[in-house]
């Protein structure tokens, strides 16, 4: 509340401060715009200097151009009047003569005179690119280390401006009015530190007064401390007067509600009634404290037990009801759980059901008259052996119905493959029971029934007739040329069968340690083949 004179002073000394940043921001603007002002000056003059200087050339060589003109002129008159006599028949022999030996020493001298041109012209370019340097480079650099030396002595001896030309007089009236307006801003620089001045003392003053209200704030806090200390005792006091309540035992629900709303005096006129009345039966308080010192043998009793079964047995209650809802939750989820591993088993059971149907439809195209089947394979049953189920998921639903209510995936431990390359059910084999073409056909067999029960966008594959005969390669490129509706199929081969259906070529070829790829024909492309086929 006292400060509120010294924070006014320092917001006026702070917005004087921000008022001499703005004239001192003004200035430098002023000075800025002479500085630029003198710079144009100094342009317009070199451009008045480069004027001059080019001028004083075209001048002469103007004067050298009349002259040649006037005696040009003379020549033509002299020539015209001679136009009508006939000279050469009125010389003599000795005179043609010599009339021609002028003529050619004319033609001499002529051709030295284009010559002495020449050498003349390239002088003068010369001369102009020397002038050009002089005035570009040698004059500005001057001018640069007379701005310089200018700057020296403005910051020595102060701004001493020259003399200038009748361009320089606006410039002279602003300076003149940015001097006056300074001049104004230094009395109010003065106005403002004498104000400064006014409100220093007057701080000084405030903090005398502040220093004041620091001592009786000193003497406030002293009492408070006082205050504290006899907070403290009758803190304590409470506290011992707590511990007899509570050596009283449990007291009856009604004690802590009936004397809430009661005030202070209240409690205390009820105070002294209590004493008054205590007072009357002091001598059963002996008695009483004959009975406390018979009690005290009893004091290992514990005197809350009562509250303490209460309050227990309505815990009880509640972990019970939270027993129940843990248990309802429980039963809940594992309903939950049960359904979610059912319908997984019949995803699987599903899609194994649609690979299964495909595969053995696509091993049929690619062998005519196989059979192939995929089967299930489970854990160890009861008797030991491993249990493997069929196509239809008959063997599966009886053994789930007879372990548990809900199938469990956990149950399937992989998936086997049976072929048969000749179609009898007598010669049914394993992978394991098969060549290295077999496994790469039935490996092709059953990407393309995965691709028919969930297609993907492209293929890319290897070199996958490697190991395949020629029947086999055929069959295979024509399965792919049956499935490349749906999906793009890339891949790589040294054999014609698939080149024959197929949409585009890219030939691979090895430069310089460096792979390279072309686009190419279908006919460079089996060409590419054989060749490689026969090298091979």
């Amino acid at each position: 509340m006292f400060l509120n004179p010294a924070s006014r002073i320092n917001n006026e000394i702070d917005q004087l401060m921000n008022q001499m940043q703005q004239i001192e921001t003004q200035q430098r603007k002023f000075k800025a715009s002479r500085d630029s002002i003198l710079s144009e000056m100094k342009m317009l003059k070199e451009k008045r200097q480069q004027s001059e200087k080019t001028f004083m050339p075209k001048q002469r060589s103007l004067q050298s151009l009349e002259a040649s003109l006037h005696a040009m002129e003379s020549t033509r008159e002299s020539l015209k009047a001679e136009l009508g006599t006939d000279l050469l028949s009125q010389l003599s022999l000795e005179d043609q003569r010599r009339v021609d030996d002028l003529n050619d020493e004319i033609r001499q001298l002529q051709q030295d005179n284009r010559q002495l041109l020449n050498e003349r012209i390239k002088l003068e370019g010369i001369m102009t690119r020397v002038e050009t340097y002089l005035n570009e480079n040698l004059r500005k650099r001057l001018d640069q280390v007379e701005q310089e030396l200018n700057e020296l002595r403005e910051t020595e001896g102060g701004t001493m401006l020259t003399a200038t030309s009748s361009e320089l007089e606006g410039i002279n009236k602003r300076i003149k009015d940015t001097l006056a307006r300074s001049e104004d801003l230094d009395v109010l620089i003065d106005k403002a530190e004498i104000e400064v001045k006014d409100h220093a003392k007057s701080m000084d003053r405030w903090k005398n007064v502040e220093k004041e209200q620091n001592d009786a704030i000193n003497h406030d806090t002293k009492e408070l401390e006082k205050m504290t200390n006899r907070q403290g005792m009758l803190l304590k006091k409470k506290e011992e007067c707590m511990k007899k309540i509570r050596e009283l035992g449990s007291l009856p629900q009604e004690a802590f509600e009936k004397y809430q709303t009661l005030t202070l005096k209240q409690l205390f006129r009820k105070l002294e009634q209590c004493n008054t009345e205590l007072k009357k039966y002091s001598h059963l308080f002996r008695k009483l404290e004959q009975c406390n010192t018979e009690l005290k043998k009893y004091s290992h009793v514990n005197k809350k037990a009562l509250d303490q079964f209460v309050n227990f047995s309505e815990q009880k209650e509640k972990l019970i009801k939270r027993q129940d809802e843990l248990e309802r939750g429980h039963k809940s989820i594992m309903e939950l759980m049960n359904v979610l591993e059912l319908r997984k088993y019949e995803a699987i059971q599903l899609t194994f059901k649609q690979v299964s149907k495909n595969f053995s439809e696509v091993f049929q195209k690619l062998v005519p008259g196989g059979k192939a089947t995929l089967v299930m394979k489970k854990g160890d049953t009861e008797g030991g052996q491993s249990q493997d189920e069929g196509e239809g998921g008959t063997d599966s639903e009886k053994g789930s119905g007879s372990q548990s209510s809900v199938p469990s995936v956990d149950q399937f431990t992989g998936v086997g493959i049976r072929v048969s390359f000749t179609g009898k059910q007598g010669e049914m084999r394993e992978m394991q029971q098969l060549s290295g073409g077999q496994k790469s056909l039935v490996a092709l067999a059953l990407i393309f029934a995965i691709q028919k029960c969930d297609p993907a966008p492209f293929y890319l594959f290897d070199e996958i007739d490697q190991a395949l005969d020629a029947q086999h390669r055929k069959a295979v490129s024509d399965m792919i040329v049956e499935l490349a509706g749906h999906a793009q199929f890339i891949t790589t081969t040294f054999r014609p069968e698939l080149l024959e259906s197929a949409d585009k070529f890219y030939g691979v070829k090895f430069r310089n340690k460096v792979s390279h790829i072309d686009v190419i024909s279908a006919e460079q492309a089996k060409d590419f083949v054989e060749d490689d086929t026969t090298h091979g």
